[in-house]
């Protein structure tokens, strides 16, 4: 069922949110991002005159109640942009009355679902090396059915609208679908528009299509680049992870950060580009600096010779006016991670640049999908948010549907 194609008159629905939001030491909310990201789906429940349920997690409490991870915390936040009163419901798995007397038109927010470990489904005190580590898994999975089976008695029809956690099997973003038929359960505008975005890069790409990769290690986005192979014309490898690939090709690379373990795996990432006809491009110098700070010394140096006790930092100039020309002449981009130390003022420039490529491109008719938190921070530093196609709100649950795995929050709802 789309949400557009159902009318929430005299129906309660419950809608798993992403409210994991940041708090300052007083708990106040210091970013709403996510919480404004929810409003269109909430809104259309309370506007066709439906009674809203809203769940969330916040934090990694791990199965503890923890009042510092309490969602009464930002109850005010979410009625103020709501528009509407919200109550607040102490135990999301003992809300039965609270749900029960609720009327069209108001609202319900119920406490963080990690409080209780049934949600994450991983059993507690007990270790995987235990004997009785799957005698005691195959317990919490029935009683994961069971919180599930509780959170979903609450209402008439469930909505997933949390990409950020789409990707994990928990109870109230996989496991409470199965308590809802075909007609009663649907993704909300937020999910919609997360899987069309991955959709319009992953099945739709127009060409030439670049992927821009950064980050730290190769480790985190092995996956994604092997996947991406089949896929993109060009691939952009920058930040951290390309130190690896340097000295898997005999350079000297200084103290950069690397993976020597994975240096087997950039030289077949790169033996099976060319194969498929897919244009790698690494950088060619790289700014370097003579410790990890801020403050640290700059000097360019060409990427395959740094001296030691200099480490690369940041894309070079030459580097980026390379990249600038691939980008702009790209139909489909997608970008994920950072060029450079990104929280380092001194050392951001090279992601700054490549936020306004990206956007000059998709001013220019590109398809952009941006995704993962310094990608993300860099267009929204800049001002680019709506210069690009789409930002996406789940860094995780991105990478893992541009590896290819199918998400579990949105298979339990789409098949």
């Amino acid at each position: 069922m789309k949400i557009d194609q159902f009318n929430f008159a005299g129906k309660k629905a419950i809608v798993r949110v992403d409210f994991n939001v940041p708090l300052d030491e007083n708990g106040n909310v210091t970013d709403d991002t996510r919480i404004r990201g929810a409003l269109p789906t909430l809104k259309k429940v309370l506007s066709d005159g439906g009674a809203l349920i809203m769940m969330s997690h916040m934090g990694k409490p791990k199965g503890k109640v923890n009042a510092k991870l309490s969602l009464r915390q930002i109850t005010e936040n979410v009625a103020k942009a709501l528009g509407a009163p919200v109550k607040f419901a102490e135990d999301c798995a003992k809300a039965q009355e609270a749900a029960a007397s609720l009327k069209p038109g108001e609202a319900l927010l119920l406490e963080n679902l990690r409080f209780y470990p049934e949600e994450e489904g991983k059993p507690v005190g007990i270790d995987k090396t235990d004997p009785k580590y799957d005698e005691a898994k195959k317990a919490m999975k029935e009683s994961q059915k069971a919180f599930a089976k509780t959170l979903a008695s609450y209402a008439d029809v469930y909505v997933n609208d949390a990409f950020g956690t789409a990707h994990r099997k928990h109870a109230s973003t996989a496991v409470i679908a199965d308590y809802f038929d075909a007609d009663h359960k649907m993704l909300g505008y937020l999910m919609e528009k997360e899987v069309k975005a991955i959709n319009n890069v992953l099945k739709n790409a127009k060409h030439p299509f670049t992927a821009i990769i950064g980050g730290s290690k190769v480790s985190s986005k092995l996956a994604v680049i092997k996947n991406l192979l089949d896929k993109v014309d060009n691939l952009i490898i920058g930040g951290g992870m390309g130190f690896t690939f340097f000295k898997a090709q005999g350079g000297k690379i200084g103290n950069s950060l690397h993976e020597d373990d994975l240096m087997p795996e950039a030289l077949n990432v790169l033996a099976e580009a060319e194969k498929k006809g897919v244009k790698v491009y690494l950088s060619v110098a790289t700014v370097a600096g003579n410790g990890f700070s801020n403050d640290a010394e700059r000097k360019i140096f060409d990427t395959h010779n740094i001296p030691d006790g200099w480490e690369g930092m940041d894309a070079s100039p030459a580097s980026l006016e390379i990249w600038k020309k691939v980008i702009m002449d790209s139909k489909t981009i997608l970008w994920n991670g950072p060029v450079g130390v990104f929280e380092f003022p001194n050392f951001a420039k090279g992601t700054g640049e490549i936020a306004h490529y990206v956007a000059d491109a998709t001013q220019n008719g590109a398809y952009s999908l941006v995704g993962g938190g310094d990608s993300v921070a860099a267009v929204n530093k800049f001002g680019l948010a709506d210069k690009v196609s789409y930002v996406s709100t789940g860094g995780g649950a991105m990478l893992e549907a541009i590896e290819g795995k199918i998400l579990p929050g949105v298979a339990a709802i789409e098949g």
